[in-house]
């Protein structure tokens, strides 16, 4: 199985989710209390820079309150040409417009995922520290594999911790793009940019910096312009 990986490239042929450089992936904060005021300050911060991708990630919300929330989030992004991933649910994802799903190891399967969004859908799979996921999800026809997480994160329990070095393991080798997530922020991203990540996943990084959300997703594109 390895060796099929290593002698047949992968294709990314769903391009909102495509980079030439280390770009922005942006994921919601875990509680949206009133998303028709919020939405405001996500149009600002998406304004501040390039932003590739925004995850909505809403946990403990029923179906209907989920979609309430993407009915609310997804027209601006999306009219800015940010691909809109729903966390977990697939199904949801396609009923609401999404561009996609991100699943976890403990969520829906690939094959599940790819059914319900259809195959100019983006699926993205959280492969932890785990080179041997990883390989499974791009042969598999993920359209990326998130690894994490790289440091400690309030957003989320972690139950890994990755090493810098997987990017640039999967990064000499794949073509399907990886995203590096977990406790990333604009003062510790260099090292994963060097690495070779091809998105950075940032939640609190953003939404909880000191001089609010549009300073620090400028900040991050300064130093993704950069090349790290």
């Amino acid at each position: 199985m390895v060796d099929a990986i290593l002698t047949q490239p992968f294709a990314m042929t769903r391009p909102a989710i495509s980079a030439d450089s280390c770009r922005l992936y942006l994921i919601t904060p875990p509680v949206i209390e009133k998303p028709f005021e919020w939405v405001k300050t996500l149009e600002a911060t998406l304004d501040a820079g390039d932003v590739a991708c925004l995850q909505i990630r809403l946990k403990g919300l029923d179906d209907d309150a989920i979609a309430r929330v993407v009915d609310v989030l997804r027209p601006p992004a999306q009219r800015r040409g940010v691909a809109v991933l729903l966390n977990d649910r697939p199904d949801l994802a396609f009923e609401t417009g999404c561009d996609g799903v991100h699943v976890g190891q403990s969520d829906a399967s690939y094959k599940a995922a790819r059914q319900a969004v259809g195959p100019e859908g983006i699926v993205g799979i959280t492969c932890h520290d785990s080179r041997h996921l990883a390989m499974e999800a791009g042969e598999a026809g993920a359209d990326y594999v998130a690894f994490g997480a790289f440091f400690p994160t309030e957003t989320k329990d972690a139950p890994t911790r990755a090493d810098i070095q997987i990017l640039d393991w999967w990064h000499g080798l794949f073509t399907v793009p990886c995203v590096a997530i977990g406790g990333i922020t604009v003062e510790n991203c260099r090292p994963l940019v060097t690495a070779g990540a091809d998105f950075l996943a940032v939640s609190g990084g953003v939404w909880n910096h000191a001089e609010g959300p549009e300073a620090a997703v400028r900040a991050f594109a300064k130093i993704l312009a950069e090349g790290a």
